[in-house]
């Protein structure tokens, strides 16, 4: 995850673009062989029921899925493709942050029950990630 951070700044990528390519390089082996696939398997067994399990599969699917883009898309040249789908990969990178963010905020405010904070974080750790990633992309297109 702290890869990610660093990956996005401009001024980082334009004075150092081995350093750039070589963290971008690790990140994209450890989500396409150990991240993804481990979250896959665990997302079939998650607890939380069917909804859980549904939201942690389809997390991980995407998140193989938008990381392969990325990497795909540079090797391609497209740099804009590369630069939407990493920012995609990194929102459900970040979902391990926002899901325990969530969870916090629901426990305190409305105390429900384990496995209802459980489903509920499921979906609220990637979703809001993903659109608030989605709106930047939308405005970036229409400058």
């Amino acid at each position: 995850m702290l890869a990610g951070f660093f990956q996005f700044n401009t001024t980082l990528l334009k004075k150092f673009p081995v350093t750039h390519r070589n963290i971008g390089k690790f990140y994209v082996f450890t989500v396409l062989f150990l991240s993804a696939p481990s979250g896959l398997f665990i997302g079939l067994f998650a607890n939380g029921g069917l909804y859980s399990k549904i939201s942690f599969v389809t997390l991980s699917l995407l998140w193989f899925y938008f990381t392969l883009k990325g990497f795909t898309s540079i090797k391609n040249k497209n740099i804009t493709q590369h630069k939407a789908f990493m920012l995609r990969s990194f929102a459900l990178t970040f979902s391990a942050i926002t899901l325990r963010f969530w969870k916090v905020i629901l426990v305190y405010l409305f105390h429900p029950a384990p496995m209802d904070v459980y489903q509920i974080i499921a979906w609220l750790g990637w979703i809001p990630n993903l659109l608030i990633v989605e709106y930047y992309l939308y405005n970036q297109l229409k400058k």
